[in-house]
């Protein structure tokens, strides 16, 4: 059933993931041939003269369906989404981008026999039923979060494809990401991202989470490395398709703060959670991953201390050389 991938479209290509997803995807299959998509021009300015891009609305068909023509596209990234705690602030609007959205890519692949589409799902499909520590692959999902209901309607809806019509659609439960490149986009696990920013400016942060919120976490270099490999295993070894758990490392605000009190003895957190604590309270602590490390060798690098190396590191250099985002 596997296809040879030629053409790429990415869409949600400004987001956290999606930028530098898109770099990783046109270092291995060439510029001319990944083209990314969002509703809002690519920040970064090798980006946009990396390749070609396109205005897309997921929500519209017609649109996506334009793209696939024009560029010949046989396989599908989609990373356009609204997180956790966007979605709660405007849930319909995360209904129309997550649902429909997704559906669109679907069809658009059914109906152009795509050879590969990936479609990410999160742990905000858990809910708090589901058991927290040591989260099983197969386990109840009723999430309480709009971000969550959407993302399990997508892996139900990409695995009724995969069965129903042949399409070859894969995808994993991505647990909160750090990324020293892209600033957060509305997630409950923000903090991760911001807290970095804040120690290496002002050597203080306060967390909208409990000291003792405890969630699963991974570095981009590990998630970027998820979604070549998962591509790239043989469909025949997989029996899961766009459900996969994924794990790397799982800690507490106060538990990160002391690994950055190890670079920056003087950090210094406070804690003031908000609206986000329930969403937090409501996904699991510890994920099981074994159906990724058995069906397609999933392995991460990086725990705890060498995420937090990297990014003071990273962070660092950029501050003294005056480029430190915010």
């Amino acid at each position: 059933m596997t296809k040879t991938i030629t053409r790429i479209l990415l869409t949600g290509a400004s987001g956290q993931i999606g930028s530098e997803l898109l770099k990783v995807l046109r270092r291995k299959h060439g510029p001319a041939n990944v083209v990314a998509s969002d509703i809002q021009p690519l920040a970064d300015p090798e980006l946009c003269d990396g390749g070609p891009f396109e205005f897309c609305d997921v929500t519209k068909r017609e649109r996506i369906e334009d793209v696939v023509r024009t560029h010949g596209i046989d396989t599908i990234y989609h990373m356009a989404a609204i997180l956790s705690a966007t979605g709660e602030k405007n849930p319909q609007l995360a209904w129309n981008v997550n649902i429909n959205g997704t559906y669109n890519i679907l069809e658009t692949a059914r109906e152009h026999g795509m050879a590969r589409v990936f479609i990410p799902s999160s742990i905000a499909a858990f809910g708090p039923e589901t058991p927290r520590a040591n989260t099983p692959q197969e386990t109840i999902l009723r999430p309480k979060t709009m971000y969550g209901l959407t993302k399990v309607a997508g892996e139900l809806l990409a695995d009724y494809y995969v069965r129903r019509f042949g399409v070859d659609v894969r995808g994993c439960r991505f647990p909160g990401i750090i990324s020293h490149e892209t600033l957060p986009g509305g997630g409950t696990t923000d903090y991760a991202v911001a807290i970095f920013y804040e120690a290496v400016k002002n050597r203080r942060y306060t967390c909208f989470l409990r000291e003792d919120s405890r969630l699963p976490m991974m570095y981009m270099p590990d998630c970027l490395k998820s979604v070549t490999d998962l591509m790239a295993a043989d469909f025949d070894r997989l029996r899961h398709h766009a459900d996969f758990n994924l794990a790397a490392m799982s800690f507490t605000p106060a538990e990160l703060a002391a690994a950055i009190r190890v670079h920056i003895p003087d950090f210094a957190i406070a804690y003031a959670p908000d609206f986000r604590q329930a969403i937090a309270d409501s996904w699991p602590t510890s994920i099981d991953d074994s159906a990724a490390r058995e069906e397609w060798g999933w392995k991460p690098a990086y725990d705890l201390p060498a995420t937090v190396k990297d990014m003071l590191d990273v962070l660092s250099r950029r501050q003294a050389e005056g480029k430190l985002n915010t």
